[in-house]
Protein backbone atom coordinates (compact mmCIF):
# COMPACT_ATOMS: atom_id res chain seq x y z
CA UNK A 1 0.00 0.00 0.00
CA UNK A 2 2.82 2.33 0.79
CA UNK A 3 4.55 1.57 -2.57
CA UNK A 4 1.34 2.33 -4.43
CA UNK A 5 0.91 5.67 -2.73
CA UNK A 6 4.51 6.59 -3.41
CA UNK A 7 4.12 5.72 -7.09
CA UNK A 8 1.03 7.86 -7.37
CA UNK A 9 2.83 10.74 -5.77
CA UNK A 10 5.79 10.45 -8.21
CA UNK A 11 3.44 10.22 -11.15
CA UNK A 12 1.72 13.49 -10.06
CA UNK A 13 5.06 15.30 -9.76
CA UNK A 14 6.10 14.13 -13.23
CA UNK A 15 2.84 15.26 -14.75
CA UNK A 16 3.10 18.60 -13.02
CA UNK A 17 6.71 19.12 -14.28
CA UNK A 18 5.72 18.18 -17.81
CA UNK A 19 2.87 20.66 -17.68
CA UNK A 20 5.22 23.35 -16.50
CA UNK A 21 7.68 22.54 -19.29
CA UNK A 22 4.90 22.62 -21.88
CA UNK A 23 3.60 25.90 -20.50
CA UNK A 24 7.05 27.44 -20.58
CA UNK A 25 7.59 26.24 -24.13
CA UNK A 26 4.23 27.54 -25.26
CA UNK A 27 5.00 30.88 -23.57
CA UNK A 28 8.34 31.21 -25.33
CA UNK A 29 6.73 30.34 -28.64
CA UNK A 30 3.95 32.82 -28.11
CA UNK A 31 6.42 35.47 -27.08
CA UNK A 32 8.54 34.73 -30.16
CA UNK A 33 5.65 35.09 -32.58
CA UNK A 34 3.90 37.93 -30.82
CA UNK A 35 6.96 40.15 -30.06
CA UNK A 36 7.50 43.03 -32.56
CA UNK A 37 10.19 42.32 -35.16
CA UNK A 38 13.37 44.36 -34.82
CA UNK A 39 13.82 47.07 -37.46
CA UNK A 40 15.94 45.98 -40.38
CA UNK A 41 19.28 47.69 -40.66
CA UNK A 42 19.20 50.65 -43.06
CA UNK A 43 21.21 50.00 -46.19
CA UNK A 44 24.41 52.06 -46.72
CA UNK A 45 23.63 55.47 -48.29
CA UNK A 46 24.63 55.45 -51.94
CA UNK A 47 26.74 58.32 -53.29
CA UNK A 48 24.64 61.04 -54.66
CA UNK A 49 25.22 61.56 -58.34
CA UNK A 50 27.37 64.55 -59.11
CA UNK A 51 25.43 67.70 -59.67
CA UNK A 52 25.60 69.10 -63.19
CA UNK A 53 29.04 70.59 -62.73
CA UNK A 54 30.43 72.04 -59.52
CA UNK A 55 28.50 75.25 -59.02
CA UNK A 56 31.42 77.43 -57.93
CA UNK A 57 35.17 77.32 -57.90
CA UNK A 58 37.14 79.46 -55.47
CA UNK A 59 40.20 81.12 -56.98
CA UNK A 60 41.91 84.30 -55.83
CA UNK A 61 43.54 86.90 -58.03
CA UNK A 62 47.09 85.68 -57.37
CA UNK A 63 46.24 82.08 -58.17
CA UNK A 64 44.37 83.20 -61.27
CA UNK A 65 47.41 85.10 -62.51
CA UNK A 66 49.72 82.16 -61.83
CA UNK A 67 47.45 79.74 -63.67
CA UNK A 68 47.55 81.75 -66.89
CA UNK A 69 43.76 81.79 -67.22
CA UNK A 70 42.65 84.85 -69.19
CA UNK A 71 39.40 86.56 -68.22
CA UNK A 72 37.60 88.73 -70.77
CA UNK A 73 34.24 90.53 -70.75
CA UNK A 74 31.70 89.29 -73.25
CA UNK A 75 30.01 91.67 -75.65
CA UNK A 76 26.84 91.40 -77.62
CA UNK A 77 27.51 90.98 -81.34
CA UNK A 78 26.70 88.67 -84.18
CA UNK A 79 28.96 85.96 -85.50
CA UNK A 80 28.33 87.18 -89.01
CA UNK A 81 29.22 90.70 -87.91
CA UNK A 82 32.75 89.69 -86.99
CA UNK A 83 35.54 89.85 -89.54
CA UNK A 84 38.75 88.04 -88.56
CA UNK A 85 41.96 89.13 -90.29
CA UNK A 86 45.69 88.83 -89.86
CA UNK A 87 47.38 92.11 -89.09
CA UNK A 88 50.72 93.72 -88.30
CA UNK A 89 51.63 96.43 -85.83
CA UNK A 90 53.17 99.44 -87.53
CA UNK A 91 54.44 102.79 -86.32
CA UNK A 92 52.31 105.80 -87.10
CA UNK A 93 53.73 108.18 -89.71
CA UNK A 94 54.55 110.64 -86.93
CA UNK A 95 55.82 107.91 -84.62
CA UNK A 96 58.84 106.73 -86.63
CA UNK A 97 61.93 108.47 -87.94
CA UNK A 98 64.83 107.39 -90.16
CA UNK A 99 68.07 109.20 -89.35
CA UNK A 100 70.81 109.86 -91.90
CA UNK A 101 73.83 112.10 -92.07
CA UNK A 102 73.08 115.31 -93.98
CA UNK A 103 76.50 115.27 -95.59
CA UNK A 104 78.97 112.62 -96.71
CA UNK A 105 81.73 111.75 -94.28
CA UNK A 106 83.04 109.23 -91.76
CA UNK A 107 81.36 108.42 -88.46
CA UNK A 108 83.51 109.93 -85.73
CA UNK A 109 81.40 109.40 -82.62
CA UNK A 110 78.34 107.38 -81.55
CA UNK A 111 76.55 108.33 -78.36
CA UNK A 112 73.62 105.86 -78.40
CA UNK A 113 73.14 102.12 -78.81
CA UNK A 114 70.37 99.89 -80.07
CA UNK A 115 67.34 99.96 -77.77
CA UNK A 116 68.36 103.15 -75.95
CA UNK A 117 65.71 105.81 -75.33
CA UNK A 118 66.23 109.15 -77.06
CA UNK A 119 64.68 112.59 -76.77
CA UNK A 120 63.67 114.90 -79.56
CA UNK A 121 66.71 116.98 -80.59
CA UNK A 122 69.23 114.65 -78.94
CA UNK A 123 72.47 113.90 -80.84
CA UNK A 124 73.07 110.23 -81.60
CA UNK A 125 76.27 110.47 -83.68
CA UNK A 126 78.78 112.89 -85.20
CA UNK A 127 80.00 112.57 -88.80
CA UNK A 128 83.26 114.28 -89.78
CA UNK A 129 82.70 115.79 -93.21
CA UNK A 130 84.46 118.06 -95.71
CA UNK A 131 81.06 119.11 -96.96
CA UNK A 132 80.30 120.33 -93.46
CA UNK A 133 83.34 122.56 -93.61
CA UNK A 134 82.19 123.99 -96.95
CA UNK A 135 78.69 124.60 -95.61
CA UNK A 136 80.11 126.35 -92.54
CA UNK A 137 82.39 128.48 -94.73
CA UNK A 138 79.48 129.52 -96.94
CA UNK A 139 77.59 130.55 -93.84
CA UNK A 140 80.48 132.66 -92.58
CA UNK A 141 81.05 134.34 -95.97
CA UNK A 142 77.37 135.15 -96.39
CA UNK A 143 77.17 136.55 -92.88
CA UNK A 144 80.23 138.74 -93.50
CA UNK A 145 78.87 140.06 -96.80
CA UNK A 146 75.59 140.94 -95.17
CA UNK A 147 77.38 142.85 -92.40
CA UNK A 148 79.46 144.77 -94.98
CA UNK A 149 76.36 145.59 -97.04
CA UNK A 150 74.66 147.03 -93.96
CA UNK A 151 77.67 149.30 -93.28
CA UNK A 152 77.70 150.53 -96.89
CA UNK A 153 73.97 151.25 -96.66
CA UNK A 154 74.46 153.25 -93.47
CA UNK A 155 77.21 155.36 -95.14
CA UNK A 156 75.18 155.93 -98.30
CA UNK A 157 72.22 156.99 -96.18
CA UNK A 158 74.28 159.68 -94.42
CA UNK A 159 75.71 160.96 -97.72
CA UNK A 160 72.26 161.06 -99.27
CA UNK A 161 70.85 162.98 -96.32
CA UNK A 162 73.73 165.46 -96.63
CA UNK A 163 72.97 165.69 -100.34
CA UNK A 164 76.48 164.57 -101.15
CA UNK A 165 75.56 161.27 -102.81
CA UNK A 166 72.71 160.81 -105.27
CA UNK A 167 69.58 158.89 -104.39
CA UNK A 168 70.52 156.21 -106.92
CA UNK A 169 73.56 155.14 -104.88
CA UNK A 170 71.45 154.97 -101.73
CA UNK A 171 68.87 152.71 -103.40
CA UNK A 172 71.61 150.48 -104.82
CA UNK A 173 73.03 150.05 -101.31
CA UNK A 174 69.59 149.04 -100.05
CA UNK A 175 69.34 146.40 -102.76
CA UNK A 176 72.80 145.08 -101.88
CA UNK A 177 71.76 144.70 -98.24
CA UNK A 178 68.59 142.82 -99.16
CA UNK A 179 70.52 140.41 -101.39
CA UNK A 180 73.31 139.88 -98.86
CA UNK A 181 70.86 139.20 -96.03
CA UNK A 182 68.92 136.73 -98.19
CA UNK A 183 72.14 134.88 -98.97
CA UNK A 184 73.06 134.87 -95.29
CA UNK A 185 69.70 133.37 -94.36
CA UNK A 186 70.09 130.70 -97.04
CA UNK A 187 73.55 129.73 -95.83
CA UNK A 188 72.43 129.70 -92.21
CA UNK A 189 69.39 127.55 -93.05
CA UNK A 190 71.57 125.10 -94.99
CA UNK A 191 73.97 124.81 -92.09
CA UNK A 192 71.12 124.29 -89.66
CA UNK A 193 69.48 121.66 -91.83
CA UNK A 194 72.77 119.81 -92.09
CA UNK A 195 73.29 120.15 -88.32
CA UNK A 196 76.80 121.46 -88.86
CA UNK A 197 78.75 122.07 -85.67
CA UNK A 198 79.89 125.57 -84.75
CA UNK A 199 83.47 124.82 -85.77
CA UNK A 200 82.32 123.45 -89.13
CA UNK A 201 83.98 120.07 -88.65
CA UNK A 202 81.11 117.72 -87.88
CA UNK A 203 77.59 116.97 -88.98
CA UNK A 204 75.38 115.96 -86.06
CA UNK A 205 72.84 113.14 -86.41
CA UNK A 206 69.91 114.17 -84.21
CA UNK A 207 66.51 112.62 -83.53
CA UNK A 208 63.41 114.63 -84.47
CA UNK A 209 61.14 112.58 -82.17
CA UNK A 210 61.18 110.98 -78.74
CA UNK A 211 61.30 107.19 -78.70
CA UNK A 212 63.68 104.26 -78.79
CA UNK A 213 66.29 103.09 -81.27
CA UNK A 214 64.81 100.12 -83.12
CA UNK A 215 67.48 99.76 -85.82
CA UNK A 216 71.08 100.86 -86.05
CA UNK A 217 73.56 100.76 -88.92
CA UNK A 218 76.24 103.18 -87.78
CA UNK A 219 79.83 102.08 -87.06
CA UNK A 220 82.81 104.12 -85.98
CA UNK A 221 85.00 105.05 -88.95
CA UNK A 222 82.46 104.00 -91.60
CA UNK A 223 82.13 106.37 -94.55
CA UNK A 224 78.49 107.22 -95.12
CA UNK A 225 76.52 109.06 -97.77
CA UNK A 226 73.60 111.41 -97.10
CA UNK A 227 71.12 108.66 -98.04
CA UNK A 228 72.70 106.05 -95.74
CA UNK A 229 70.35 105.03 -92.91
CA UNK A 230 72.18 105.21 -89.58
CA UNK A 231 69.37 104.92 -87.03
CA UNK A 232 65.65 104.21 -86.93
CA UNK A 233 63.63 105.65 -84.06
CA UNK A 234 60.12 104.56 -83.07
CA UNK A 235 57.78 105.94 -80.46
CA UNK A 236 56.04 102.92 -78.82
CA UNK A 237 53.10 105.12 -77.86
CA UNK A 238 52.36 106.02 -81.49
CA UNK A 239 51.50 102.77 -83.25
CA UNK A 240 48.69 101.51 -85.44
CA UNK A 241 47.49 98.11 -86.62
CA UNK A 242 47.14 97.36 -90.33
CA UNK A 243 44.81 94.44 -91.10
CA UNK A 244 44.48 92.76 -94.49
CA UNK A 245 40.90 91.93 -95.48
CA UNK A 246 39.19 90.77 -98.65
CA UNK A 247 37.46 93.23 -100.96
CA UNK A 248 34.05 91.89 -99.89
CA UNK A 249 34.84 92.39 -96.20
CA UNK A 250 36.31 95.83 -96.86
CA UNK A 251 32.94 96.99 -98.18
CA UNK A 252 31.34 96.03 -94.85
CA UNK A 253 33.85 97.94 -92.71
CA UNK A 254 33.46 101.62 -91.95
CA UNK A 255 35.54 104.09 -89.92
CA UNK A 256 34.44 103.94 -86.31
CA UNK A 257 33.76 100.18 -86.24
CA UNK A 258 35.02 98.50 -83.08
CA UNK A 259 37.71 95.82 -83.09
CA UNK A 260 39.73 93.64 -80.74
CA UNK A 261 43.44 92.98 -81.28
CA UNK A 262 44.75 89.60 -80.10
CA UNK A 263 48.42 88.70 -79.71
CA UNK A 264 49.97 85.24 -79.84
CA UNK A 265 50.21 85.26 -76.03
CA UNK A 266 46.48 85.87 -75.60
CA UNK A 267 46.74 89.54 -74.72
CA UNK A 268 43.93 91.68 -76.11
CA UNK A 269 43.57 95.39 -76.87
CA UNK A 270 40.54 97.34 -77.99
CA UNK A 271 40.79 99.30 -81.23
CA UNK A 272 38.73 101.43 -83.60
CA UNK A 273 38.77 101.46 -87.38
CA UNK A 274 40.48 104.67 -88.54
CA UNK A 275 40.37 104.18 -92.29
CA UNK A 276 39.97 101.63 -95.08
CA UNK A 277 41.90 101.77 -98.33
CA UNK A 278 39.61 102.41 -101.30
CA UNK A 279 41.23 99.71 -103.44
CA UNK A 280 42.95 96.35 -103.12
CA UNK A 281 46.60 95.49 -103.58
CA UNK A 282 47.55 93.97 -106.92
CA UNK A 283 49.91 91.56 -105.19
CA UNK A 284 47.80 90.36 -102.25
CA UNK A 285 44.33 91.14 -103.63
CA UNK A 286 43.39 92.52 -100.23
CA UNK A 287 42.48 95.87 -98.76
CA UNK A 288 44.17 97.46 -95.76
CA UNK A 289 42.20 98.47 -92.69
CA UNK A 290 44.02 100.86 -90.36
CA UNK A 291 43.09 100.41 -86.70
CA UNK A 292 43.84 102.84 -83.89
CA UNK A 293 44.40 101.31 -80.45
CA UNK A 294 42.33 102.63 -77.57
CA UNK A 295 43.14 102.38 -73.90
CA UNK A 296 46.92 102.07 -74.25
CA UNK A 297 49.22 99.85 -76.29
CA UNK A 298 50.37 97.51 -73.52
CA UNK A 299 53.10 95.13 -74.69
CA UNK A 300 52.27 95.50 -78.40
CA UNK A 301 55.32 96.59 -80.37
CA UNK A 302 55.89 97.69 -83.99
CA UNK A 303 56.53 94.76 -86.32
CA UNK A 304 54.48 92.31 -84.23
CA UNK A 305 52.03 89.93 -85.92
CA UNK A 306 48.54 90.01 -84.40
CA UNK A 307 44.98 89.04 -85.22
CA UNK A 308 42.20 91.59 -85.59
CA UNK A 309 38.53 90.89 -84.93
CA UNK A 310 36.51 93.69 -86.47
CA UNK A 311 32.81 94.04 -85.66
CA UNK A 312 30.94 95.50 -88.60
CA UNK A 313 27.98 97.72 -87.78
CA UNK A 314 26.34 96.73 -91.05
CA UNK A 315 25.56 93.23 -89.74
CA UNK A 316 22.62 92.48 -87.46
CA UNK A 317 23.25 91.93 -83.77
CA UNK A 318 22.06 88.39 -83.01
CA UNK A 319 23.84 87.00 -80.00
CA UNK A 320 27.00 86.81 -77.95
CA UNK A 321 30.25 85.61 -79.48
CA UNK A 322 33.08 84.19 -77.36
CA UNK A 323 36.33 82.37 -78.13
CA UNK A 324 35.67 78.70 -78.79
CA UNK A 325 38.22 77.63 -76.18
CA UNK A 326 36.13 79.37 -73.50
CA UNK A 327 33.38 76.75 -73.88
CA UNK A 328 34.05 73.52 -71.98
CA UNK A 329 31.96 70.35 -71.64
CA UNK A 330 31.03 69.93 -67.96
CA UNK A 331 28.91 66.91 -67.02
CA UNK A 332 27.90 66.43 -70.63
CA UNK A 333 26.81 70.03 -71.20
CA UNK A 334 28.45 73.03 -72.80
CA UNK A 335 29.35 75.57 -70.14
CA UNK A 336 31.53 78.58 -69.50
CA UNK A 337 33.24 79.80 -66.35
CA UNK A 338 31.80 83.15 -65.27
CA UNK A 339 34.06 85.26 -63.06
CA UNK A 340 32.72 86.01 -59.57
CA UNK A 341 34.06 87.88 -56.56
CA UNK A 342 35.57 84.69 -55.09
CA UNK A 343 36.35 82.69 -58.21
CA UNK A 344 34.23 81.26 -60.99
CA UNK A 345 30.71 80.00 -61.50
CA UNK A 346 29.93 77.22 -63.96
CA UNK A 347 27.29 78.57 -66.33
CA UNK A 348 25.60 76.12 -68.71
CA UNK A 349 25.03 77.65 -72.14
CA UNK A 350 23.45 76.83 -75.45
CA UNK A 351 25.98 77.10 -78.26
CA UNK A 352 25.19 78.22 -81.77
CA UNK A 353 27.31 78.62 -84.89
CA UNK A 354 31.08 78.40 -84.92
CA UNK A 355 33.48 80.23 -87.20
CA UNK A 356 37.22 80.92 -87.17
CA UNK A 357 37.69 79.88 -83.56
CA UNK A 358 34.66 81.80 -82.33
CA UNK A 359 31.36 80.47 -81.02
CA UNK A 360 27.95 82.06 -80.80
CA UNK A 361 26.16 81.78 -77.45
CA UNK A 362 22.43 81.56 -78.01
CA UNK A 363 21.41 81.28 -74.36
CA UNK A 364 23.02 81.36 -70.93
CA UNK A 365 25.18 84.50 -71.04
CA UNK A 366 24.52 88.21 -70.76
CA UNK A 367 26.52 91.05 -72.19
CA UNK A 368 28.96 92.54 -69.69
CA UNK A 369 29.75 89.31 -67.82
CA UNK A 370 33.40 88.27 -67.65
CA UNK A 371 34.34 84.70 -68.50
CA UNK A 372 37.50 82.61 -68.64
CA UNK A 373 38.76 82.29 -72.21
CA UNK A 374 42.36 81.17 -72.62
CA UNK A 375 43.27 78.08 -70.53
CA UNK A 376 39.66 77.58 -69.43
CA UNK A 377 40.31 73.83 -69.53
CA UNK A 378 42.45 74.26 -66.41
CA UNK A 379 39.36 75.33 -64.49
CA UNK A 380 37.55 72.24 -65.75
CA UNK A 381 40.41 70.10 -64.47
CA UNK A 382 40.24 71.87 -61.13
CA UNK A 383 36.54 71.07 -60.94
CA UNK A 384 37.23 67.37 -61.51
CA UNK A 385 39.89 67.39 -58.83
CA UNK A 386 37.51 69.00 -56.33
CA UNK A 387 34.81 66.43 -57.12
CA UNK A 388 37.22 63.55 -56.49
CA UNK A 389 38.29 64.98 -53.15
CA UNK A 390 34.66 65.28 -52.06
Amino acid sequence: MLRTASSNTNRQWLMTGAAVVVAVGVGFAAAKFSAPKPAAEAPAAAEKPATPGVETLTMGAERLTASGVLVQPVATSGLAAEIVAQATVEAEPSGQAVLTARAAGSVARITKRLGDPVRAGETLALVESREAAQIAADRSVASTKAALARKVLAREKRLFEQKVSPRQDYEAAEAEVAAAEAEARRASTAAGAAAVSSDGRYVAVTSPITGRITAMGANIGAFVQPETELFRIADPAKIQVEAQVTAADARRIQPGDQAVIETSTGETRNATVRSVTPGVSEETRSATVVLALTGGTGAIQPGQLVRARITSRQSAVNGIVVPEEAVQVVDGRDAVFVRTDKGFRVQPITAGQRSAGRMQIVQGLKGGESIATRNAFLLKAELGKSAEEE
